[in-house]
C-alpha cells in the first residue's frame, strides 16, 4: 500500500481496514472503520478533502478525486464502489452502490438506497434522490429501488466486502 502526505495532510484511516499492496492514499483523506481499499485503487485527497465513513468498500481501479477549490468527495457508509469507477468532487450518501465502470462527476449528490448502474455517467451538479436506480449516458433515472433490490444488491455487496476483505486480512500475510 502506498500512502503519502500531500500539502501538510496524511490519510487517516480507522481500525480493521484492508488495503490492498498496491493501492494508494494520498494526502488529505479520512476513512472510517472497516472500509477496504482494493488493488490499483486510488483515493487522492491532494487538490481537495476526501471524507469516507464506515464499512465502504473501492473496489480494484476505481478512483476517487476531487477539483482544487471547487469540488470535495465525502462518501457515506455502507457504500459500495465498483471496480474502476471513477467518483469525483461529490457527495454519496449512506448504502449506495456505485456500479462498476460508472462516473460520478463534481457537485453531485446520491443520496441514500441508491444505486447508479454500471457504465453510467452521473453528469456534474446532478442530484439522484434517495432510493432511485439511475442508468445511462448520461445516467437518468430507471425506477425505484425495491426493498428486494436493496437487500439483494446495496446490502449484499457492502456485505459480502466486508467478508472478503477478512479473508485478506486474516489469512494473507
Amino acid at each position: 500500500m502506498i500512502i503519502k502526505s500531500v500539502r501538510g495532510f496524511k490519510p487517516m484511516y480507522g481500525d480493521d481496514c484492508f488495503f490492498a499492496e498496491n493501492s494508494v492514499l494520498i494526502g488529505d483523506v479520512i476513512m472510517g472503520n472497516n472500509c477496504s481499499i482494493w488493488y490499483s485503487a486510488v483515493v487522492r485527497g491532494d487538490v481537495n478533502s476526501i471524507k469516507i465513513g464506515d464499512r465502504v468498500n473501492i473496489q480494484d481501479g476505481a478512483v476517487i478525486h476531487g477539483t482544487y477549490l471547487k469540488a470535495k468527495t465525502e462518501i457515506g457508509n455502507d457504500v459500495s464502489i465498483g471496480h474502476n469507477a471513477i467518483v469525483h468532487g461529490c457527495k454519496i450518501e449512506n448504502s449506495v452502490l456505485i456500479g462498476m465502470g460508472s462516473i460520478v462527476m463534481d457537485n453531485s449528490i446520491i443520496e441514500s438506497n441508491s444505486i447508479v448502474a454500471a457504465g453510467s455517467v452521473v453528469l456534474e451538479n446532478t442530484h439522484i434522490k434517495a432510493g432511485s436506480i439511475f442508468a445511462g449516458v448520461p445516467a437518468k433515472k430507471i425506477k425505484n429501488v425495491s426493498n428486494q433490490v436493496k437487500k439483494n444488491e446495496i446490502e449484499r455487496i457492502a456485505s459480502s466486502y466486508l467478508k472478503y476483505s477478512n479473508w485478506y486480512k486474516n489469512f494473507i500475510k
